[in-house]
């Protein structure tokens, strides 16, 4: 059994528009986060279930969870872990996909006191937008900490087609 408080797992989607690398990011959803945009776009991840062993499992399904995409693929790269700047160490796969233009993710929800210290308690989704993003665009987006497993799958895809040569 994984202890899920200080460890997530997620994929970073990735595809080729003429030649070029685009990766698949998410926008966190609620109130705290609806006008902040560089810097904190994520991976989707998520925490292990209590009784989830295998992290690739836990990615697959909190990307599903999060996107409303079923993480269909031949290949999941290992990417590593990383450690965000809270504590958490985050466990990533990236694999080749895609979206149809103008898809709308099926996130799941959570619920908060909005507005603080209302009483009120109002639903929101974890992820309100995804979007596929160059690497340029990509590495402004993502939360710093995060950049690694962009420049990771870079350098993998990279020796790939060298080798491929």
């Amino acid at each position: 059994m994984i202890r899920a408080s200080k460890i997530s797992a997620g994929l970073l989607m990735y595809r080729f528009v003429n030649s070029k690398l685009e990766v698949l990011l998410a926008h966190p959803g609620g109130p705290f986060f609806k006008n902040k945009d560089d810097g904190h776009w994520s991976i989707p991840k998520g925490e292990p279930d209590e009784m989830e062993n295998n992290l690739l499992d836990t990615a697959k399904r909190e990307f599903q969870e999060e996107t409303g995409i079923e993480p269909v693929a031949t290949e999941f790269i290992p990417l590593g872990t990383i450690l965000q700047k809270g504590g958490k160490t985050v466990h990533a796969w990236a694999f080749k996909g895609n979206i149809e233009p103008g898809f709308e993710p099926k996130s799941n929800t959570f619920k908060t006191e909005w507005p603080p210290k209302s009483g009120k308690q109002m639903v929101f989704s974890e992820i309100d937008k995804i979007d596929f993003f160059d690497l340029a665009a990509a590495v402004k987006k993502i939360k710093s900490a995060q950049i690694d497993f962009i420049e990771r799958l870079e350098k993998y895809l990279g020796r790939k087609t060298h080798e491929e040569r």
